[in-house]
């Protein structure tokens, strides 16, 4: 099965991106676990000397004495409150609390603690914070804790700037409290009346954490990075290598292909030449047999010509041309001469109008053969007519000298029309005329190559339906 190269390239950038997807998924989950792992060692140690400084308090250091000296007085008070009216409860629990955190902000000790623990165990210096209060409840005389403040709620009467979903920020600047950032979360109570029990968390995480763990996944990076360069560049080098390769052995193919298109005509002639020589009416008459001969060393002269140069068409290198002086009317019927040979017997009509009156030409013959045969050779197969025509015509004006090649064809498109000197190029004409119509469409690409090659232009005035005319402009 072949593919082309297209096919190639969509199948190369489908993998190459499956195998990013993949690095970037390993990726993704080593930053992860680095993420989650990151600072362990340190904030282990943090859990412990905090934990020790806070062993017999709340909160931070001192935090108990502030928290006792707000709701110790207001307990019993609380509890009568609760039990016979809930609204004024509601109000004085919550100005209650507002004082113990505004307290609790304004004698916040955790800072010093966490530079003291810093210093002592020489941990990173660019840390943030974040001190959290998610709970407080006051047990009354039954022994049931009654909730004074919850994360869960918000709250009129409690300064509404300390307040997050987090709960209650007593101190720091660290902006989200992750899981990963916790140093401790601890929640102080006893089971005597009229305690208090506190629910708080200290969360604390290096600045920039996502900077500095990129930083040290670098060569991490890098590597994934210059794998999946290696990768492209190794793609790249394999697909212009494999496009070489598949350009020889395209230019191998086109080599015995122009083989066979052009070998055709001069073959052909000979044949018919040879035969023809061979009728007792042509040997009778040894003065018919002169141009016969001169047909059979011309096209032998081009079979020649086409052994050295038809290397110079598949190649695709550039034509040498070998130019001489020629009469463009006497080349002109020698070239329609031989090929009225190849079509004897068929239902072809040639023409030759010569109306230029200087038809003094330097050209390469070979070529200049080339080039008229093969559109003769398109005129005839896109032709379904019974009385088939073709009309070659010399005329000049103030730019040179042109050959008009008319047919009564299929004719073509516009669309046809700039894609018909491409190589390999089938016309597709009404009916799906490439379907019947032998060839490899390279004799208009030759054609093309030709003309380029001296330096002449070639247009086309053509109407689907209506035949084709081929214009050759040959400048003075």
């Amino acid at each position: 099965m072949r593919y082309s190269s297209t096919t190639h390239i969509i199948i190369a950038t489908f993998s190459f991106l499956i195998l990013s997807s993949v690095q970037f998924f390993l990726l993704y989950n080593t930053y992860e676990l680095k993420n989650d792992h990151f600072y362990l060692e340190e904030r282990s140690i943090l859990n412990s000397e905090y934990g020790a400084a806070i062993r017999n308090d709340k909160v931070m250091p001192g935090g108990q004495h502030v928290i006792d000296s707000f709701l110790v007085p207001h307990t019993r008070q609380l509890e009568q409150l609760y039990r016979n009216d809930r609204p004024a409860f509601e109000v004085l629990k919550q100005k209650i609390c507002d004082s113990i955190f505004t307290a609790l902000r304004r004698s916040n000790t955790a800072a010093r603690v966490l530079t003291r623990i810093i210093r002592t165990h020489h941990l990173q210096r660019d840390l943030e914070y974040m001190l959290l209060i998610d709970d407080i409840s006051v047990m009354f005389s039954d022994l049931t804790y009654v909730n004074l403040y919850s994360n869960q709620n918000r709250y009129p009467l409690i300064d509404s700037a300390i307040q997050t979903r987090y709960g209650i920020r007593i101190g720091g600047s660290l902006s989200v409290p992750l899981p990963r950032n916790k140093v401790i979360a601890v929640s102080v109570f006893n089971t005597q009346a009229y305690s208090n029990r506190v629910s708080f968390g200290l969360y604390v995480d290096i600045r920039n954490r996502r900077a500095t763990i990129l930083r040290l996944m670098m060569p991490t990076f890098l590597l994934a990075l210059f794998s999946i360069l290696s990768v492209v560049f190794l793609f790249f080098v394999t697909f212009r290598n494999w496009m070489h390769q598949k350009k020889l052995s395209e230019m191998k193919s086109d080599f015995i292909n122009s083989i066979t298109h052009e070998f055709h005509t001069p073959l052909t002639a000979i044949i018919v030449a040879n035969k023809t020589m061979q009728k007792e009416k042509i040997i009778s008459s040894p003065g018919n047999l002169s141009p016969l001969i001169e047909v059979v060393q011309r096209q032998s002269l081009r079979l020649q010509a086409l052994i050295s140069q038809v290397l110079d068409i598949t190649t695709l290198n550039k034509i040498s041309l070998n130019k001489e002086e020629y009469s463009l009317h006497n080349l002109l019927d020698e070239i329609l001469l031989d090929y009225r040979l190849k079509l004897s017997g068929s239902n072809v009509r040639f023409y030759l109008l010569k109306d230029a009156t200087r038809d003094t030409v330097w050209l390469d013959r070979f070529w200049f053969t080339t080039i008229l045969q093969n559109i003769f050779d398109n005129a005839i197969k896109y032709n379904r007519r019974e009385e088939k025509e073709l009309a070659v015509t010399t005329f000049e004006d103030k730019k040179g000298v042109h050959i008009s090649i008319r047919d009564n064809g299929i004719g073509m498109t516009q669309d046809i029309q700039r894609h018909v000197f491409d190589k390999f190029y089938r016309h597709v004409g009404p009916g799906g005329a490439s379907n019947t119509v032998k060839g490899l469409g390279l004799g208009l690409f030759y054609v093309k190559q030709a003309v380029e090659a001296h330096g002449w232009t070639i247009d086309i005035v053509s109407e689907e339906g209506r035949g084709s005319t081929f214009i050759i402009s040959i400048p003075l």
